[in-house]
């Protein structure tokens, strides 16, 4: 027959809840696409536990790339902006951050916008020059936030 011990038992109850507790965090999907539709097969953002992922983002309006690279990233920033805000965080909340760039010359306008996103310290950031991006945009993003407990 096998008995535990009280050390053991408590350790063994302890695990049980934290197991139960991770189980019983949800997945959920911001702006969301659904498998049975015609809608493009990916989703906004999925945010597992605290962690928010959100996918990558174009500056485009209906297709169509502005005019000024400027102009490209502060429309990636307000989509990013607002796919945190709808999962209750912000923007300091990033913590890591992928941009794809079809021209590398296009750093520096990149970075006189989004530089002003932030308050305090950036998150951790990779600036890759990728080629030919959709709708020739300049840019795209992607990035991981962690909603702060406090």
């Amino acid at each position: 027959m096998f008995r535990l011990n009280g050390i053991t038992f408590i350790t063994v109850l302890y695990w049980f809840f934290v197991s139960a507790t991770v189980l019983a965090q949800s997945r959920t999907y911001v702006d969301p696409s659904s498998t049975d539709g015609d809608g493009l097969p990916f989703s906004g953002a999925v945010m597992e536990g605290n962690t928010l992922y959100l996918s990558g983002m174009l500056g485009v309006i209906d297709g169509e790339v502005p005019s000024t690279p400027e102009e490209e990233t502060r429309l990636i920033m307000e989509q990013f902006k607002a796919t945190l805000a709808e999962a209750g965080m912000t923007m300091n909340d990033l913590v890591s951050v992928t941009i794809y760039c079809s021209d590398v010359s296009h750093y520096a306008a990149f970075n006189s916008v989004y530089r002003t996103y932030f308050n305090g310290n950036f998150p951790a950031r990779a600036f890759i020059g990728s080629g030919n991006l959709l709708f020739n945009a300049r840019f795209e993003m992607q990035g991981v936030a962690v909603k702060s407990s406090m």
